[in-house]
Order: C-alpha cells, then structure tokens, then sequence
C-alpha cells in the first residue's frame, strides 16, 4: 500500500476547520500550550466527531497520523508555528 502525503491544510479540511495558512497559525497560537500529559484528542476545544477522528488515526496509524503528531507536537511547541516549515509542506 502506497503511504498518502497530505498537509496540514489538508488535516484541518478533514476535521471541517477553516484551512488557509493563517487559520491555521490562528489555531495552533489560540490552543497553545496543549497541557502535559492531556493527549491531543482529550483537548476541550475539539468537537467530538474531531476527537475521535484524532484518535482513531492515531491508534490505526493511518494516513493522517503523521500529520497528527506533528499537530500535537506544534500545539506543545513554544514558539510560532511558522518556524517550523515541515508544517506547511505540500
């Protein structure tokens, strides 16, 4: 089986949240810092139908769960998440 490449973009439109560059920045900067120990998933401001999607990616290691890590690990980073260019990769 042939592994997907998707973006970031992409992993927003999928869980139904606005997906251009600049949302998404907006995203990662309103959610941060994701709470130690608080899996992705667990986070308050995801809909249920989200979490799940996050879970069920994760613990399948599916297509999306590249993506996913790298989203949880950007809403645990510090700085901003444009200095991380793997982010917005095509």
């Amino acid at each position: 089986m042939e592994a997907s490449i998707h973006t970031l973009s992409e992993l927003f439109r999928q869980l139904g949240l606005p997906d251009s560059r600049a949302d998404i920045s907006y995203f990662i900067a309103r959610h941060r810092p994701l709470p130690q120990g608080m899996a992705l998933a667990d986070a308050p401001f995801w809909a249920p139908y989200q979490a799940q999607f996050l879970r069920d990616e994760l613990s399948d290691d599916a297509d999306w769960a590249e993506l996913v890590d790298l989203l949880d690990a950007t809403l645990r980073h510090p700085g901003p998440p444009q200095a991380q260019p793997a982010l917005w990769a095509s």
